[in-house]
């Protein structure tokens, strides 16, 4: 799967940003464990911070000027954020970049990481570290659906839980792009509402 995955990544034309308007700039890291069942490294974030408060999140944050580039600032906010050496990661390449709705331009690199890592949380930022299997998301396992209007489009963004953790919001936007672009059976739609989603009015 690795060998697909890495084959399918670098071969991979992230969606442009439909938008005139310029955001402030930030990159995440897509962590994916070297492994034969490959899963994907995220964090909780801390619950008193600012923004994203005790929400699953990739590790990352805003583009610093000493930065040489956004692959740069993925990295250093991934060793800041849970000890992982940016000599550890092989960046394999982007997906498409977001408007979160805090009005920042977040763009995600996929990495491989070996998957013995001890991660070390900063406290300050973050709850915990966790991990689960790409396969998890294959079935498109929602418990339910949000929709968000965003770019004159609606989007209609799976709500995941893993154990204690529910992925939503962009990080699952940015896990279906992924899980979409590895498994062909995959095709999770973000433009079009489920079958069982429920209009209110």
């Amino acid at each position: 799967m690795l060998d697909e995955l890495l084959h399918r990544v670098r071969g991979y034309s992230p969606r442009p940003l439909e938008t005139e308007r310029s955001f402030p700039e930030a990159a995440v890291l897509v962590p994916i464990t070297r492994s034969d069942e490959p899963e994907l490294v995220l964090t909780l974030r801390a619950s008193g911070l600012s923004t994203h408060g005790g929400e699953v999140a990739f590790p990352g944050g805003r583009r610093d000027p000493e930065d040489r580039d956004l692959v740069d600032t993925a990295l250093r906010e991934a060793e800041e954020e849970i000890g992982l050496p940016p000599g550890l990661v092989e960046v394999v390449g982007p997906l498409s970049s977001l408007v979160s709705r805090h009005g920042i331009q977040v763009t995600p690199y996929v990495g491989l990481v070996p998957d013995y890592v001890e991660y070390k949380a900063n406290d300050a930022e973050i709850a915990s570290v966790f991990s689960v299997p790409l396969e998890f998301f294959r079935s498109d396992p929602r418990e339910m659906t949000h929709r968000i209007d965003y770019l004159g489009q609606s989007w209609y963004v799976p709500s995941y839980t893993y154990g204690e953790y529910r992925i939503w919001g962009l990080t699952a936007i940015m896990v279906v792009e992924l899980v979409n672009l590895l498994f062909d059976d995959a095709q999770i739609a973000l433009h079009q509402p489920p079958e069982h989603f429920i209009h209110l009015r």
